[in-house]
Order: structure tokens, then sequence, then C-alpha cells
């Protein structure tokens, strides 16, 4: 049987793990992490991340050939095929902060592997990282490794989108596997992609060398964002011009060769992947003297930026340009549905905006926890992939009479001037409106960032509306704009 072991028990390796011990009953699949109460969870009835069909998946294979465990070095002495899938956090201070990705949970993974590991390994990236690690992960390996003992690296990245991570796992687009030029480096990659061929068509799975594998990732991620940020830049130009961005995505992508997905105007893209991954672009970008390719990719989060300070201000200046201990509801934390998933979500800088000009927020998620949201909403930027202990608070939102987070949208909607809908759950879609109107402050307003709901049957109930990239309500169109500050 061959034995695959997976290190980090997050996003990504949960699922890809489970994905494959469930398509592979003849491999046997580990998923070690040294943080037990991770561990815990993913042997429990409630696992740590909330995915749509992940539940029946792991349970449907675990403890038969899926296994979840603390006990990393003798699972990663006894594996042929290990998965790194540590974090690769955006470094927060030193050499390229801001920009460049930190490597020391994939450095020490590499150092666990060589000082553990008694026969040849085949390991293989799973993070996302920048163009050359694996050089450096070879040469951690071989200085380190015991005499005999062989390595080979292998790039495998991710494609997954959050919500729909099993489906994308079940029947993905493509499999890319970067690997050696070499015939030890080619074998390896045969037997990766020996794994995979159990249920991906082989024409699906595509080989490439080392760094266009390792390239690739970041350049998928850059291209999505750069859509996002692109329909949103159009949003700011439908609202001052009267257009509707609907409509103009929906026309625009007719045209087979630019298609519709990744069309949709919001307050702005979130998420692990997107802005730390451009980011870690930028600076590659920079380091091999390519300050104008640099410089394109970075407007393309200086637009996120924006979308999110624009719809903040449209906020303010709409109600009476003070929201001073205002009731806000909060409809949506995560960054997009079904994921319980908060990193980056456009919601904590809306959040925070609105604390700033001293709004009283109540916030409704179906799956986001209250501790989850208020260590969003006190954590700095770009720690929230450390650990936690090592994240420092800032004192922006530690006044918990400012934020009350609700399971009750109507009780929180009770007595509030606005609501900012930040995720488009579903559910918010099928709300009581009617009854939620007539529980709060007049004027009442509702900020729609993601065009979620049905602007025209709103203001016929006799909310003041503003949807992204929509003509302005009536009320919005007399208001001077708000400085961008």
């Amino acid at each position: 049987m061959v034995k695959i072991c997976c290190i980090g028990a997050g996003y990504v390796g949960g699922p890809t793990m489970a994905m494959i011990a469930y398509k592979c009953p003849d491999i046997q699949v580990v998923v070690v992490d040294i943080s037990v109460p991770r561990i815990n969870a993913w042997n429990s009835d409630r696992l740590p991340i909330f995915e749509p069909g992940l539940d029946e998946v792991v349970k449907s294979c675990r403890n038969t050939n899926l296994f979840f465990s603390s006990d990393v070095e003798s699972h990663i002495a006894d594996s042929d095929i290990i998965f790194v899938s540590v974090n690769t956090p955006t470094k927060t201070r030193g050499l390229g902060a801001g920009k460049a990705a930190d490597l020391t949970y994939w450095e020490s993974a590499a150092r666990m592997i060589a000082d553990v590991a008694k026969s040849d390994k085949i390991v293989v990236e799973k993070s996302t990282v920048p163009v050359k690690t694996a050089e450096a992960i070879e040469k951690i390996l071989n200085h380190n490794s015991r005499d005999g003992v062989n390595f080979q690296i292998l790039s495998n990245p991710e494609f997954l989108a959050e919500g729909t991570a099993i489906d994308d796992l079940a029947d993905p687009d493509r499999v890319l596997i970067g690997g050696r030029q070499t015939p030890e480096g080619q074998k390896a990659v045969a037997a990766l992609k020996g794994v995979y061929a159990k249920w991906v068509p082989e024409d699906r799975i595509i080989t490439t060398n080392l760094w266009s594998a390792e390239l690739s990732k970041l350049a998928a991620n850059a291209i999505l964002a750069q859509r996002i940020s692109s329909i949103n830049a159009m949003s700011a130009l439908c609202e001052a011009t009267g257009a509707n961005v609907s409509e103009v995505a929906y026309a625009v992508g007719k045209d087979t060769r630019i298609g519709p997905k990744f069309l949709s105007a919001s307050v702005g893209f979130g998420g692990s992947c997107f802005q730390k991954d451009i980011l870690n672009l930028v600076y590659i970008c920079e380091c091999n003297g390519l300050t104008e390719v640099a410089n394109y990719w970075r407007q393309v989060v200086q637009i996120n930026d924006y979308q999110k300070l624009r719809f903040v201000n449209r906020v303010v200046s709409s109600m009476f340009n003070t929201v001073s201990g205002k009731k806000i509801l909060v409809l949506g934390f995560a960054f997009k549905k079904d994921t319980g998933d908060t990193r980056e979500t456009p919601a904590i800088d809306v959040c925070l905006g609105l604390l700033g000009d001293k709004a009283k927020l109540s916030i409704y998620d179906p799956q986001v926890s209250e501790d989850q949201i208020r260590r969003d909403l006190t954590t700095s930027k770009f720690d929230w992939d450390h650990p936690q202990h090592l994240v420092p608070s800032s004192p922006t939102a530690k006044s918990k009479e400012m934020v009350t987070v609700t399971w009750d949208a109507y009780e929180a909607a009770k007595g509030a001037h606005g609501i900012c809908i930040m995720t488009e759950w579903d559910e918010f879609k099928s709300l009581d409106y009617q009854r939620i109107y007539d529980g709060m402050e007049k004027p009442a307003f509702v900020f729609d960032g993601r065009n979620a709901v049905n602007p025209d049957e709103l203001r016929k109930i006799g909310f003041i509306v503003y949807s992204i990239g929509k003509p302005l309500d009536a009320w919005m169109k007399d208001l001077p704009a708000a400085p961008l500050t």
C-alpha cells in the first residue's frame, strides 16, 4: 500500500487528502499537524472548517484509510509521498515585509523531513510558494539528510475555490505537477500522476518543470483577481454615469474571448490567496528588476482597497455624513458564501472603517463564530496567518460595546439605521425585509456590497438602497462625493 502523509491540516491539506483517500481506497492517507485541537476537530463530528460535501467525504473513509494525527514525525518517517501544506503568510517584518512570503513553516517542515526520513521520499509542494522555492527546499533536504536517503521535490499547486472545493477536487479543470527534468524527477512525477489518475482523466493532468508549476499558481490567482478589480473599477464608472454594472458585465461576458466568470462587481475580493499571492508576485518582480511589471500587479490590490474604502465612504456620506452612535447591521462576515473563512474578508476593512467613525455594529454570519469576528477586528494586517501568540492586537475595535455579534438577523436589525450586506449568503435573499424595515430607524438604508438583493423591491418597501455599480438612489445622487481618505 502506498502511504501518503500531509503536513498541515488546514483548508487545503484536509479536503485534498480526504478526496485522495476517498478516491483511492488502496492508499493510506494521514494528515498531521502540530495543533492537537485542530486534529481533534478533524476526528470529531464537527470539522474545523465548513465546506459543502466535506463531512460526507471525511466520514466515509476516516479511520479506514484516512487518518488525522498529531504524531507528526512517525508518520513522516513511514510515508512514501509527503505533501507539505503549511502556511506561507506574508512577512510582517524584515526584508520584503508586507509583500514577500514567509517560508519559516516550510523550512521547519523540510528540516523535520530530513531529520526523520530513513528512506527515499517524494516531497510535494502543496502550499503556494514563490518561484524557485523548490531549489531552496532541495538544499535543506540534501544537506541535512541521512546517508543514502534521496528526495525528489514536486510542485503540485492547488486550484480550489472555497465553497466548491469538494466539487473542484472531484472534477478538477486540471491537475498540475511540476518536477525536475531528470530521470529521477520524472519517475517521481509519474508516481504522483498515478495517484490522481485513479479518478482524473489523463488529459487533465498537466506536467511541467518545477518553476512553471510554482509560477502558474501565482499567475492564476493574479489574473482572477485582476478580473475582479477590473469589473470593480467599472462599477465606480457605472455609478458616475448611470450605467448598470450587471448589464455591462453580461454584455462583456458574452464575448467568448472573455467569458462570464469573475465579472460580478462587489465590495472587493478576499480570501487567503488573492492579495497574498499578488503581493508575493510583486516582490518577485521587484527582486528580478521588473519594476513596471511589479507596479502593474500592485495596482490590482490598490483597486481592491479603493473599492472597500469607496463603500465605507458611501455609507457615511449617505447617512448625513456621520455614523457616529448609529447602529449598523452587518449581514455576513465570511469573504464569500458557503465558507466560514474570514481571511482577508472585505468585511474586516469595512467594519474597521465604520468603527473609525464611531458606528455601533451588529454582525450576523451563519458560519462565523463571535470569537473569530472579534479576533479579526483586533488583528494587525498580515498577522491573521501567524500563530495567535505572535499576533499583536490593535486598539481599533477593543471596545466590546461597539460590536455585537448575533445569531438572529431580525433581532440584530431592531433599531438599526442601516444594513451592510457583506457576504452573498443565499438566506439573505429570502429575509423578510418588510419585517426588518418596520423595526429600523428611519430613513432606513441598505448598502449591498454583493448585489445580493433586488434594489427595486427594497425601495418599494421604503429603503434607501445603494447597490455596487447600479444606478444610484435619487437620495444619493444629490450628495457630494466623500473624500477617499
